[in-house]
């Protein structure tokens, strides 16, 4: 089944989006309820710019989904109970102000060594609270090294396959590296939990001034920069301001490089065919992040069906 993470703050379809969804029979979305982060003045955890509806989604199953960031599961004194209480009754309200009814309700952080205990508590209070279906996005390493980070109490996992490497000035791909991706895969077999899997269709740019990161800028790809006349091609990846000039509200520097890191469809298909070996079971579901225009544009329309279709 072909599914889509949607992340946008106004949830309401452009004409793209909404053809995408019907060309590959989608009938499930995993939408951003909102983000939790820490307030700068008391460090409490508060909700970020949760979404609004511009249109009702009535007729997709809704899965919400709630981006913890880790600093707040890092918190010494969190009151575990408390913010899973809240984060239940805000994803409430939303539903009830909207008529959504949902089944299912997915938690997205990226835990560690240190907030586990926190985090593993946290799912365990909040699944008591809910009583729906729970998923959880599960990292790369959290799948290695399961022994050590511990597997939540879900019923199911999606694995996060992208933000492989580090925002960097070099030449690797920090979305996905297959050379990276391979150091993982063997451990597949030993994760105890069912994994449905997240791909990227997202592009961006690293945004370099003098060998240092300064910036990353969203929905930029290779084909914006190869037509506009400030900017020159330098290698497959990098391209040279020629000239200082803003776009898209910001501002480039006379030789400033921005590095683009894309993914194409044939990056799709390698990711789920080494997938595809080393599974147990197969996945119910893939999730593609995330709709949007900009997004959908890159890529055939057959594509989603063609990688489904891998496994």
């Amino acid at each position: 089944m072909i599914s889509f993470y949607y992340w946008k703050t106004i949830f309401k379809f452009s004409k793209t989006e909404k053809e995408t969804l019907d060309q590959n029979n989608v009938t499930k979305l995993y939408l951003r309820y909102f983000d939790i982060g820490l307030h700068p003045e008391s460090k409490n955890p508060i909700p970020i710019s949760p979404i609004r509806f511009e249109e009702n989604p009535k007729e997709y199953q809704i899965v919400p989904v709630v981006f913890i960031q880790n600093k707040v599961m890092l918190q010494k004194h969190l009151d575990v109970n408390d913010l899973a209480k809240k984060t239940f009754d805000f994803i409430a309200q939303i539903n009830s102000k909207n008529k959504i009814s949902c089944q299912e309700i997915q938690i997205d952080c990226d835990w560690s060594l240190e907030s586990k205990d926190n985090y593993l508590k946290f799912i365990a209070v909040f699944k008591k609270l809910s009583t729906k279906k729970l998923s959880a996005t599960i990292r790369l390493h959290q799948v290695k090294y399961f022994k050590k980070t511990k597997i939540p109490n879900v019923d199911s996992g999606v694995l996060m396959y992208y933000n492989m490497g580090s925002i960097a000035s070099d030449s690797l791909n920090s979305i996905y590296d297959q050379k990276v991706a391979a150091k993982y895969l063997k451990s597949l077999k030993r994760y105890p939990l069912h994994l449905d899997f997240a791909f990227p269709i997202y592009s961006w740019a690293i945004h370099i001034r003098n060998n240092k990161v300064i910036g990353l800028r969203s929905k930029i790809n290779s084909s914006a920069l190869e037509k506009d006349p400030n900017f020159e091609k330098t290698s497959p990846i990098f391209f040279r301001v020629k000239q200082s000039n803003y776009k898209n509200g910001v501002f480039y520097e006379e030789n400033d490089l921005l590095k683009i890191e894309e993914i194409k469809a044939k990056d799709l298909k390698e990711m789920a065919e080494d997938l595809e070996e080393n599974l147990v079971e197969k996945p119910k579901e893939i999730i593609f992040y995330d709709l949007d225009e900009f997004n959908l544009n890159n890529y055939e329309k057959n594509t989603f069906k063609q990688i489904i279709s891998c496994f």
